[in-house]
C-alpha cells in the first residue's frame, strides 16, 4: 500500500510541475485573447428590467398584506400603508421585511399655538 501511495505521489507531482511551467504561457495566451472588465466599469449600464404587471397585481406586503406601488424611479416595491420599500434586484422582488428600506413618510403638520 505505501508503495503504492509513493508511485501516486510521484505521478501527481510530475503533473503539477508539467502544469506550473505551461502556467505562464496560458496565462498570457489568456490574458491576450480575451479583454477583462472590472465590477466598476459601468458603460453600458442598463436600466433595470421592467417588472411583469401580472406579478403586480398578484404581490402584496407580506406584514400589511396590503397591495404595493410600484416605483419606477428607485425599482422599489412601496407600501404606502407603513413606509417601507422592498427592492427588486434583477426584476425578482426582495419581500423580506428585515431587507426593507424605511422611507420617509409626510410629518404630521404640528398645530400652531397662538
Amino acid at each position: 500500500m505505501f508503495r503504492h501511495v509513493l508511485c501516486k505521489l510521484a505521478t501527481e507531482t510530475g503533473r503539477i510541475q508539467l502544469s506550473v511551467r505551461h502556467a505562464p504561457v496560458l496565462r498570457a495566451v489568456a490574458s491576450a485573447s480575451v479583454p477583462l472588465r472590472g465590477f466598476s466599469d459601468g458603460k453600458d449600464e442598463a436600466p433595470p428590467p421592467p417588472v411583469d404587471a401580472a406579478l403586480l397585481q398578484l404581490l402584496v406586503c407580506p406584514l400589511s398584506k396590503q397591495p404595493l406601488r410600484y416605483e419606477p424611479e428607485t425599482n422599489e416595491l412601496i407600501n404606502e400603508e407603513l413606509g417601507i420599500a422592498y427592492p427588486i434586484t434583477d426584476g425578482i422582488p426582495n419581500m423580506i421585511p428585515q431587507e426593507a428600506r424605511l422611507i420617509r413618510k409626510d410629518a404630521p403638520a404640528e398645530p400652531t399655538q397662538g
